[in-house]
């Protein structure tokens, strides 16, 4: 059985609601081990390191101003098929039409704002899990 880590991050919408506890314990409630946990403010470096893939879109300068705007949460899981697994509880990225039962569609909502405010991240492959993670846990 192969393990893989993957990066969540509670967004600064989901720290500033409180629902970082109930987010991460829906993780682990999974089955998926917590490896390394920290409250942090993104630097516009890490953003832009992470976000790199999204240099010149439209929505680019809105997403790294929200998520500047105030403290996130970084988490390191692990498990067996932990990526897919958690991007199965995130729920799609819309949270109008993200599923009952999902992070995001128990939680989100649209507010109707320039940047899609949808409470977490996490790593969509193995090779975006290593970056992101040396990014956040340098």
């Amino acid at each position: 059985m192969s393990i893989e880590r993957t990066l969540l991050l509670v967004k600064p919408d989901g720290v500033a609601r409180n629902l970082s506890g109930e987010i991460l314990a829906r993780v682990e409630a999974k089955g998926y081990t917590l490896v390394e946990l920290k409250k942090t403010a993104a630097t516009r470096e890490q953003l832009e390191q992470h976000y790199e893939e999204h240099v010149g879109k439209q929505f680019y300068e809105p997403l790294v101003k929200f998520m500047l705007s105030g403290p996130v949460v970084a988490a390191i899981f692990e498990g067996h098929r932990v990526i897919e697994g958690f991007r199965s509880l995130a729920g799609t990225t819309d949270p109008t039409t993200a599923a009952p039962g999902t992070i995001r569609g128990d939680f989100g909502r649209d507010w109707g704002l320039k940047v899609q405010q949808n409470l977490v991240h996490g790593s969509d492959s193995v090779e975006s899990a290593e970056r992101e993670i040396a990014i956040w846990f340098a």
